[in-house]
């Protein structure tokens, strides 16, 4: 089961071209340059095993993985929703859907260096959380880009793209958001600091100025609107991800507060004028589950970073960030999209409240019904690339934004071939590395590859990442001259070491992967099916954002490396 994307390094499609032709490998036979015949992921986790749902329900995450800090529109009777990517590329995958619970990716946003060119920074940096937003025939996403450029602006009028090149902002902070009002104004707030020094680590402030649409530029004054959060002498942490709302002729600013951890939360506010002044809710927060017993069955915590969509008939949706923990604050699959509704009463919203826990298993809206998508994102599922061209599969990702076409479809029809390269895969560079999302706390990953080493220092196979300082890698290279399977660990600054090896006389070899919770096994075989155990019991902490740091998920994929062309 696969779909295919756009290449997306528009300006490198010439040497995809090139590439094919002048490949170093134009032949079948095992090369220094690896050749993947097929990929399958299986996600099996036991909550959606025990929780059933019927035809009118619907699971959550409605996004599973690494989807985090979610952003939503609806034009018309469509609905189109983004997430933040960070060092990966392309950047801000965009999905579409008529029900708000069957998604399926139509692309990304920034999807050529021109918009993201993301050189050396961590996995962490890059673009952080987007918002979507759409109005008179077209779609705009405002975002920040750390490190290299701040907060800028892009707009399409398809949203599967092509997207406009970024138009920098000129402010400081991350998380912008664009609220367009009946007047014909139209506004961006952010988090940024306050204008003042800091009374505290994580004070942070709301601000909010006008946009000129037609100009493309920020005009008129800058100001707060929101000062620390709900309650400045509580000292609240990391106020951040503004979106104002006009409901029944009053504004409505949500934001996350309490930093994107274990006590995260989305909080409101309300004013009669855009600009404020904004009265916090009473019964803040509407939305967090840090006050619920740890202990409880397959908890979902780390809840907030929430966008608000309005549906025909009235009724209001919201989308949100938060985790799925197999221990503690221990979890690899990163921060997910979940979806509740949300409930009017007295002039406020609600989502949440009291002992509630986010269900896993919801009633659908009210929309009409819509097939189920093609490549699914919710509940456990199975998905097998078979690498027939001429594309990659829309989900899989590059760690930082290649500058050279280092993969093909034609060197050997029917597979995926990676042409190594020296850039390792903890060198912060971009490796000859695709990788997929883990999307489920119980997972397993598998490959066939044929590979040939032929210097010392070659190696390829399948790696389970985290970042450039934490992953495990499942790779064949040489040893003494002979051909080994091997297990890397690398879980900190110091360079990685070999925990496991084994002799291998075949140039194909199968691999696997089995992620349980926080415990990984690493299996390969000669032959399908037949596996032999080269480690068992890895300690999966080490791909958790507790243990690695970071705001992103754990990914599976496959890479190529050879220290000297």
């Amino acid at each position: 089961m696969t779909q295919s994307r756009p290449f997306y390094i528009g300006m490198l499609v010439s040497m995809l071209l090139l590439g094919a032709c002048t490949s170093p490998e134009a032949t079948n036979p095992a090369s220094k340059n690896p050749r993947f015949d097929w990929f399958e992921y299986v996600g099996n986790d036991a909550v959606y095993n025990q929780q059933a749902r019927t035809d009118s329900q619907y699971y959550n995450p409605i996004l599973t993985g690494f989807y985090p800090d979610p952003s939503i529109a609806r034009a018309g009777d469509d609905y189109y929703l983004v997430t933040s990517s960070f060092s990966y590329f392309p950047g801000v995958p965009i999905f579409h859907s008529k029900d708000l619970v069957n998604w399926t990716q139509i692309g990304h946003v920034l999807d050529r260096p021109s918009q993201l060119n993301i050189v050396d920074q961590r996995m962490s940096r890059g673009v952080f959380a987007p918002t979507i937003r759409y109005h008179d025939g077209t779609f705009y996403m405002i975002n920040t880009l750390v490190d290299a450029g701040g907060n800028f602006i892009v707009t399409a009028t398809d949203p599967a793209g092509p997207w406009s090149d970024p138009i920098l902002l000129g402010f400081d902070g991350i998380d912008p958001s664009m609220f367009f009002d009946d007047d014909g104004k139209v506004y961006v707030t952010n988090n940024g600091p306050p204008d003042y020094e800091p009374l505290y680590n994580g004070h942070r402030a709301i601000w909010i100025q006008e946009f000129d649409p037609e100009a493309q530029e920020m005009v008129g004054p800058r100001t707060v609107i929101v000062d620390g959060g709900v309650d400045l002498s509580q000292e609240p942490i990391w106020i951040e991800a503004p979106h104002i709302f006009k409901v029944d002729g009053t504004y409505y600013l949500i934001c996350a507060e309490g930093g994107t951890g274990y006590n995260h939360s989305e909080v409101v506010f309300k004013s009669d004028n855009a600009t404020g002044p904004y009265v916090p809710y009473e019964n803040n927060p509407i939305l967090t589950q840090r006050h619920l017993d740890p202990s409880r069955s397959h908890p979902i915590t780390t809840t907030g970073h929430a966008d608000f969509v309005q549906l025909p008939n009235g009724d209001w949706w919201a989308v949100f960030l938060g985790t799925r923990p197999y221990e503690g604050d221990f979890y690899n699959t990163g921060r997910e999209t979940f979806l509740l509704p949300v409930r009017w009463e007295n002039g406020w919203p609600h989502m949440l409240e009291g002992e509630a826990t986010v269900p896993y298993v919801l009633d659908k809206p009210a929309l009409p019904p819509q097939p189920a998508a093609s490549i699914p994102h919710s509940g456990n599922f199975t998905i097998r690339d078979d690498f027939d061209g001429p594309e990659l599969p829309i989900y899989w990702d590059f760690i930082r934004t290649p500058r050279e076409v280092w993969y093909d479809f034609t060197t050997s029809p029917g597979s995926v071939t990676l042409r190594a390269r020296p850039a390792a895969i903890d060198g912060f560079t971009q490796p000859s590395y695709i990788g997929r999302r883990q999307q489920h706390l119980t997972a397993t990953a598998s490959t066939a590859m044929t590979y040939r080493p032929e210097q010392p220092g070659d190696k390829a196979g399948m790696a389970a990442f985290q970042n450039d300082n934490y992953f495990y890698l499942l790779a064949v290279t040489l040893v003494d001259g002979s051909p080994v399977v091997q297990l890397e660990k690398k879980a900190g600054e110091a360079p990685a070491e070999v925990i496991a090896s084994a002799p291998v006389d075949s140039d194909t070899v199968f691999l696997k992967i089995d992620a349980e919770g926080d415990t990984y096994h690493f299996s390969y075989g000669t032959t399908p099916d037949d596996w032999t155990l080269l480690h068992g019991n890895a300690d999966g902490k080490i791909l958790s954002t507790q243990t690695a740091g970071g705001f992103i998920g754990a990914y599976f994929g496959l890479y190529a490396y050879t220290p000297a062309l």
